[in-house]
Parts: structure tokens; C-alpha cells; sequence
């Protein structure tokens, strides 16, 4: 059997294993960087790739949805549907008016397996603004983004992390 023979049912089970299995990568590429040169080394080399990659995914999905450019916070939900942590967590985008989006994770694998553990939840903030911010200004340059709650700030119940995106039709000084 062939990826092209399954069924559309099949595919998207294998969509979730792939995400699922990229996911377990960054993970264990982030701990052999952490067993060897400590958290702070470990989260530094976090924000680089991170900075490099989510630029390479969002050129991806802009190309993939034939999104337009400056599409602004239209294309920007559009394409976070489409990132890879969409397939394996559960988010939320909430328009609050035509240039702004707040987006929640309001599950996610990483988090809830170190709960799991008893772990504290993992410091992902400097990574997930680097992240988050590069991937809106990437689909929209005139994207702002601000970060509402990111680990390690408290787990609230209802998601993990906020993101706040505006359009900004002007540049700001």
C-alpha cells in the first residue's frame, strides 16, 4: 500500500501521526540540547530554529492557501489553522473586531504530558514570542502581536497561551 491509496479517513488519521511525530522530534531534540547544556542553552537554540522555521512555515502556507500578500488578520487566522500544532491541539481564534484576533491554545500535547508527569509546565514564552510574532509578520508585516499569557505564567483553567494580533495600518514610530 501507498500514501495515494488511502482513504480520505486514513490520511487525515496519518496527518494527526505526522504531527504527533514532528512534535516528539522538537521535543527530543530540545531535551539532548537540555541534558547537555543546561535550560537556558536549551531554550536560546529553541528560539533560533524557531525563528528560522515558523518563517519557512508560514512562506509554506501563504503559498499552499494561495493566501494574498498583506492578506492582514483575514489571512492570518486562515493560516493558523494550518500550522502544524493545529493537528495535534486544540486552539480557538476569537475576532474581536476586523484587525484583531486573539488566538488560544486551549490544549496542548506539550503541556498537558508534563502535567501529566507532575512536571512544572514547560517556559515556552521567549520561544513563543519569537514564534508567534515572526509567523504573523511573516503573513502580514503590518501584524503586531502581543503576548497575553504564555507558561511558565500560571495555567488558568481554559488554555495555556493567548496570542493578541492587530493590524496596524500605518507603522508605528
Amino acid at each position: 500500500m501507498e500514501m495515494k491509496d488511502l482513504s480520505k479517513e486514513d490520511l487525515l488519521l496519518l496527518l494527526e501521526d505526522f504531527g504527533k511525530r514532528w512534535l516528539a522530534h522538537d521535543g527530543l531534540w530540545f531535551q539532548s540540547i537540555e541534558k547537555t547544556r543546561g535550560m537556558d542553552e536549551a531554550i536560546e537554540k529553541d528560539i533560533e530554529a524557531w525563528d528560522r522555521f515558523t518563517k519557512i512555515e508560514a512562506k509554506r502556507i501563504i503559498n499552499f492557501l494561495n493566501l494574498p500578500e498583506n492578506g492582514g488578520i483575514d489571512a492570518l487566522e486562515e493560516a493558523l489553522k494550518f500550522r502544524l500544532y493545529a493537528v495535534v491541539n486544540k486552539q480557538e481564534a476569537i475576532r474581536e473586531d476586523e484587525n484583531t484576533l486573539i488566538f488560544r491554545m486551549n490544549e496542548c500535547r506539550v503541556q498537558q504530558a508534563r502535567q501529566r508527569k507532575n512536571l512544572p509546565l514547560f517556559p515556552c514564552k521567549p520561544v513563543g514570542v519569537v514564534e508567534y510574532s515572526e509567523f504573523a509578520k511573516t503573513i502580514d508585516p503590518r501584524i503586531k502581536t502581543e503576548m497575553i499569557t504564555c507558561p511558565p505564567d500560571e495555567y488558568n483553567g481554559q488554555y495555556y497561551c493567548a496570542w493578541k494580533f492587530t493590524l496596524q495600518e500605518k507603522e508605528q514610530d
